[in-house]
């Protein structure tokens, strides 16, 4: 929803600015009268802000904190970050404390961003509440900063494959459009039966050649066509990667971390399970919490109520529960989930090089055979 910046008389006369969200300008000026605000200058927030990198947010977050460990008021500290960053950051943190400063709670601030998640705003709220702020903005550098580096660990583990297939898809086009075609005519215009091997290998060098412009477009077709697959049928899609054990500690990891990090924040249960369903990135598990969410206002138990989710954790969820010790038990669950998917991420790359390898030389063993296969016979048949 757009954002608009005002500048306003409040009541007796003092004068007031600050943010308000609404769909259109009207709306914006209808909402600040309900308010007993009368704006005389209002108009749509500068787009610069609304463009602010998330991947910024746990240094930005992590700054907050220690400006606010140093004893540095929240003001002052918004304040010393807006001269620190630039750009987008730097017009969003002027903006948030212009906010600040006309009597609006940070929490009510963070919420007229995209940029910063519900859960974020959630327990800024609950920080605010508790006058725990300080340890809040600790609890969320640390928690954004975990989120970034298992991003950065699955980038890293792309990074070889995709580097590799991409090098490889160069080195065979070059192969099969431009050398192939000089070895491959030497056979055509001898006139013998080719075996098949060579001429399956003569008509993907034509294909090449004559139809690159083809294999192009289907290979863009084929990239859109799975996407919007995707977005149709995710939840059957997602379902289906459950079943890998590599992407399933991935998933539950999140999942895990994020619940047990609300829980530990203060948030009620149902909230926190609200909030911690989309980190995971899984549909599956988002409509499996929406359900138990369901079971548990109807009077379930935790455990009972994530019905589907693995065994062990149900059991963990339903000692913490009994000791009073829930959110330390959705910790333990985290850890568990991160240390599986880190050891199977390990693997799966100790064996993804030497089968890419395999691939790469069972490609050019294809084309060596393939252009050797007629030398040898037609040798023969000299003999």
């Amino acid at each position: 929803m757009p954002s608009f910046r005002y500048k306003a008389y409040a009541e007796a006369g003092r004068e007031t600015s600050g943010t308000i969200t609404a769909e259109t300008e009207r709306q914006a000026a209808l909402k600040l009268r309900e308010l007993g605000v009368y704006p005389k200058q209002l108009h749509a927030q500068k787009t610069s802000a609304s463009k602010a990198k998330p991947s910024a947010l746990p240094f930005i977050t992590r700054q907050l904190a220690l400006l606010m460990a140093s004893g540095v008021p929240v003001l002052d500290a918004l304040r010393s970050l807006q001269t620190e960053t630039k750009g987008h950051w730097s017009a969003l943190l002027g903006n948030i404390a212009d906010d600040v400063t006309s009597g609006m709670k940070l929490s009510r601030c963070l919420e007229q961003y995209t940029v910063f998640p519900d859960f974020y705003v959630r327990m800024a709220a609950s920080g605010e509440a508790s006058g725990t702020m300080e340890a809040v903005m600790r609890s969320l550098a640390d928690f954004l900063e975990e989120e970034e580096r298992t991003k950065a660990r699955i980038k890293a583990a792309l990074t070889y494959p995709a580097f590799m297939v991409v090098i490889g898809t160069i080195i065979l086009s070059f192969i099969f459009a431009f050398v192939m075609p000089k070895i491959t005519s030497i056979f055509t215009d001898s006139g013998q039966a080719l075996p098949l091997v060579t001429r399956v290998l003569i008509f993907i060098s034509g294909m090449f050649v004559n139809y690159w412009w083809a294999i192009m477009i289907a290979a863009i077709a084929a990239g859109y066509g799975l996407k919007a697959y995707y977005r149709k049928k995710r939840l059957k899609v997602d379902g289906m990667m459950m079943r890998f054990a590599l992407p399933r500690s991935l998933y539950l990891s999140r999942f895990t971390r994020a619940f047990g990090f609300l829980l530990e924040g203060g948030l009620p249960v149902l909230k926190a399970l609200e909030l911690s369903g989309p980190s995971s990135g899984n549909l599956m598990i988002e409509t499996g919490i929406h359900e138990a969410r369901q079971r548990l206002s109807e009077g379930a138990d935790l455990s009972q109520a994530l019905r589907g989710f693995p065994t062990v954790f149900t059991q963990l969820l339903s000692t913490g529960q009994k000791s009073g010790q829930l959110a330390l038990a959705v910790k333990k669950a985290a850890s568990a989930y991160e240390e599986d998917f880190k050891r199977r991420l390990e693997r799966s790359l100790a064996l993804l090089e030497p089968t890419m390898i395999l691939l790469m030389g069972g490609t050019v063993g294809f084309i060596v055979f393939a252009v050797l296969l007629p030398i040898f016979q037609l040798n023969q048949l000299v003999r």
